[in-house]
């Protein structure tokens, strides 16, 4: 259908069209991508997602008859798009301009590279069901799954994503598929978390560990790391696939994931970390609507690997921005405003996003999961504003990030006192495989930190030499937790991650030194202790590899 602009108000266009609802329409001589998100009677309101400037009344608005979908298929994996999944090294190769010009299509996926496909599937198929592979990188498998059900004819060989590979009962197959980004991918059952995903940083792994499947908010204000915490997520979790979502993220932050990632070694393989990451780049300088579709374009994509049996871990960075977007459309659309004028809806929308997690059984048989980590952006990092509470509601893990910490310099700059996990119980039942002692450990080594927080307040009013001895050697073992084992260096060869084992041992050298060292301050006194050799060898021991560290928990046990 044909029709024609009305009024133009910001990203939001009101056009004389016959439509549908979330219709994709292409919008002006310029042909924008625009998506319909209310009708009323002849007049449909559409969500523009480019710069409007030089739009006029009268232009033309056409229909495309579908909704905003993704393509998927081979090719995803290394790939950097914008919001609406478009691949940002194409879009350059068009004019060589560094800005996005508008109103331009290009194929999210390569079109004249040829895959070697490998069928795998009986003569009778399911949807859902895997019917072959393409083998995309060197490490991951890209399985084909079948849109359709019924009769099955497959051919072998080379192919690009547009070549017909097979028929299922006279339907064409090719290697990619579209789906609808607002729809969730239909999925056999859920299950209740059981494994940890692990991330190599020591303050998440012991203290707020992460489940695969599970949905965790970090939130913190400006400054605090929130970008490098995930970062060293994407890079370290032992996820199968990672899809990192730069959502209205500045362009500083952005570029330096985009050119970083790219010269990544994933830990797992040897090989490039791309070859099991999409980025997805939707910076704030980007058009604030394209900032709502990023985040539905990437848990399509992260569903997508999931259904073929892959543990995703998908970042969103930040909701923030996201929530900002929908509360600058619904403003446009003269919707009544709720809470700090974000949409009555917001909650919803939140909830939606983050359902779309878990572990499930896949169509096919197999057990896949989604992880999201969301990073929330607080303003003045107020964490009782509506985002961080909404978020609040559906999330089991709260990683705290504090400002404090991070003038400290102590990184991660996440807050001990304040994050929580709903995880720990299901988790540290995993963990008794690595170290029977493992969670009692974790336990005392989170009230030794608690009970030190509450000694602090009283040092700053009397000194710390006015406290009991056995008191003051809380304060030593305090410190202890919070520089050798709670900081952690990012950027470090050695130190950026730390292995389920390692972190265990670290923590049982501090712990039975806290143990051995109670005796120690009875019969020698505090200052007996505080010139014990141990006391510099606990501080070095986050270089120190598990042999090294097994001869210092023998001496220590001495």
């Amino acid at each position: 259908m044909k029709g024609k602009i009305l009024r133009i108000s910001g990203p939001l266009v009101v056009a004389d069209i016959k439509t549908s609802m979330y219709e994709i329409v292409r919008v002006g001589e310029e042909n924008l991508i625009g998506e319909v998100i209310k009708i009323d009677g002849n007049k449909a309101y559409i969500q523009v997602y480019e710069d409007t400037v030089g739009l006029k009344i009268g232009e033309p608005v056409e229909g495309t008859g579908k909704p905003l979908s993704v393509e998927l298929g081979p090719g995803l994996l290394g790939s950097i798009y914008d919001g609406l999944q478009r691949p940002l090294s194409e879009v350059y190769n068009i004019d060589k301009n560094v800005f996005i010009k508008r109103g331009v299509m290009v194929p999210s996926l390569n079109r004249s590279k040829k895959w070697e496909f490998v069928k795998q599937a009986k003569s009778e198929v399911k949807v859902g069901e895997i019917i072959g592979y393409v083998q995309e990188t060197p490490s991951l498998k890209h399985y084909i799954i079948s849109p359709y059900s019924g009769k099955l004819e497959l051919q072998e060989g080379k192919f690009t994503v547009e070549d017909i590979i097979g028929y299922i009962d006279n339907k064409p197959i090719k290697l990619y598929s579209t789906w609808p980004v607002r729809i969730p991918r239909p999925v056999e059952k859920k299950y209740p978390a059981t494994l940890p995903l692990k991330t190599g940083i020591r303050i998440i792994d012991t203290f707020f560990p992460i489940s695969k499947g599970g949905v965790v908010a970090i939130p913190g204000p400006f400054g605090s790391g929130k970008t490098v915490t995930q970062q060293s997520l994407a890079k370290y979790s032992d996820a199968d696939v990672v899809v990192y979502i730069g959502c209205g993220e500045r362009g500083n932050e952005m570029t330096e994931v985009l050119v970083e990632f790219p010269h990544l070694k994933d830990p797992k393989t040897g090989g490039p970390l791309m070859d099991r990451t999409t980025l997805i780049a939707n910076t704030s300088n980007m058009p604030v609507a394209a900032r709502e579709a990023s985040i539905y374009v990437g848990i399509t994509i992260a569903e997508y690997f999931r259904d073929m049996g892959y543990d995703v871990a998908l970042m969103a960075d930040s909701t923030s921005r996201w929530a900002e977007a929908l509360r600058e459309i619904s403003g446009r659309l003269e919707e009544m405003p709720g809470e700090e004028g974000y949409p009555s809806y917001l909650s919803k929308k939140i909830a939606e996003f983050y359902e779309r997690a878990g572990k499930v059984k896949t169509l096919s048989g197999k057990d896949g999961s989604i992880t999201i980590i969301g990073a929330v952006s607080p303003p003045g990092g107020d964490l009782s504003e509506p985002v961080s509470q909404n978020t609040l509601r559906v999330v089991k893990g709260f990683l705290a990030l504090d400002a404090s910490l991070a003038q400290r310099r102590h990184f991660p700059a996440i807050n001990w006192l304040t994050s929580y996990s709903l995880y720990k119980d299901v988790v540290y039942e995993y963990y008794k495989a690595i170290d029977p002692d493992y969670p009692e450990n974790a336990k005392l080594a989170l009230y030794i930190l608690q009970k030190e927080s509450e000694l602090q307040q009283i040092v700053q009013l009397v000194g710390p030499d006015a406290l009991p001895e056995k008191e003051q050697f809380i304060l030593l073992i305090g410190k202890m937790l919070r520089e050798d084992f709670l900081q952690q260096n990012a950027f470090d060869e050695i130190d950026a991650y730390c292995s389920l084992e390692k972190q265990a041992l670290m923590l049982k050298i501090i712990i039975t030194f806290y143990r051995r060292g109670l005796d120690i301050v009875e019969k020698e006194g505090i200052e007996y202790v505080r010139k014990s050799k141990f006391i510099s060898e606990i501080a070095r021991m986050k270089f120190y590899d598990i042999e090294k560290l097994n001869e210092l928990l023998k001496e220590v046990e001495q």
